[in-house]
């Protein structure tokens, strides 16, 4: 019997239905035919930029792309997003620059080279390190003693927190009590005080940090850490870089100097190069719709997209950025 096409409508609906439901992994779909299939974006936290944008992007997917269904799934980000790419748990990734740089590498969480490709640079993820006010906490070396939350286990979070520390002279595993948490339970800790402090990498406005420092007020304060960006640079190259975090963006009494590093949208290397040129051109005309989720999407331009080097920017990705300019 021949299967009948879902109307748009309707395949939107799913999308939206899936994503409502988050985080369920399936059995691999392969790298995508071009006749159409499931596609599965790994995304982070719920109240972080990736899952907003994920399911932004698998919306734009499930109605612009005839024949396919996307959905996005809730993971711990980075580290985890590519283990899970590689693996087959997911068609399209999120994912730091640095992790996909390691990953591509074969280094620090990665035991091997990773067969991943870029399909485009996303914006930039500024490194928001928000602590208790009471706690005197003034740089990141004030966080030795402290109770501090570096993120999920796997996440790209995690990943520059302990670098912070270890820029800042501290050891990651002794001289900070460190908390292996989400971004949810973070900020629930540290309302609760469970916590002192929070390392939280991710686009601008960040849902979670937007309610932290919402209901703290000035009990809460987000810390400026690019005194550390010579030796972050000096050990890990030139992906990090500094930037503000603008007073407005959670109303702070100044801009909060920071260190940021590109985040890239990552395929499997196998994947088809008419569908890696589909998803990367469909993105492109669909940026109002992602921008209306959240403005952090702002930072995604065509200018910068196929700037994702040490990681390979895919054939099919590399078409439709030509075509598109």
């Amino acid at each position: 019997m021949r299967l009948r096409r879902l109307p748009t409508a309707a395949v939107a609906l799913v999308a939206v239905v899936s994503l409502a439901a988050c985080g369920g992994q399936r059995e691999p779909s392969g790298s995508g035919s071009e006749s159409g299939g499931r596609l599965t974006i790994a995304t982070g936290n719920t109240t972080g930029v990736y899952y907003q944008l994920g399911g932004a992007l698998a919306s734009v997917i499930s109605q612009k792309m005839s024949g396919y269904r996307a959905t996005a799934s809730e993971t711990g980000a980075s580290v985890q997003n590519i283990q899970g790419l590689v693996s087959g748990n997911y068609d399209i990734a999120f994912s730091l620059g640095d992790s996909a740089a390691d990953a591509v590498n074969g280094v620090n969480s990665f035991k091997s080279k990773q067969d991943v490709v870029a399909l485009t640079r996303l914006y930039n993820n500024y490194t928001q390190v928000a602590v208790r006010t009471s706690a005197n906490i003034n740089s990141i070396a004030d966080l030795k003693g402290k109770r501090v939350s570096t993120g999920s286990p796997n996440s790209g979070t995690e990943v520059i927190a302990r670098r912070l520390l270890e820029a800042a002279g501290l050891n990651p595993a002794s001289d900070v009590t460190a908390q292996r948490l989400g971004l949810p339970e973070s900020v629930d800790a540290m309302k609760s005080g469970s916590i002192d402090a929070l390392v939280w990498s991710g686009g601008l406005p960040t849902g979670g940090i937007t309610d932290l420092t919402t209901s703290l007020g000035k009990g809460v304060k987000l810390l400026p850490i690019a005194d550390l960006l010579p030796k972050m640079q000096e050990k890990y190259g030139s992906i990090y870089a500094q930037a503000p975090i603008p007073a407005a963006t959670y109303k702070q009494p100044a801009d909060v100097a920071t260190i940021v590093v590109p985040n890239v949208l990552l395929v499997r290397k196998d994947m088809k190069d008419e569908l890696a040129e589909q998803l990367t051109k469909v993105l492109y005309d669909n940026m109002a719709s992602l921008v209306a989720v959240n403005a952090a999407a702002k930072g995604i331009t065509l200018e910068n997209a196929d700037k994702t080097d040490p990681v390979p920017l895919h054939p099919g990705a590399k078409k439709a950025i030509d075509g598109l300019r």
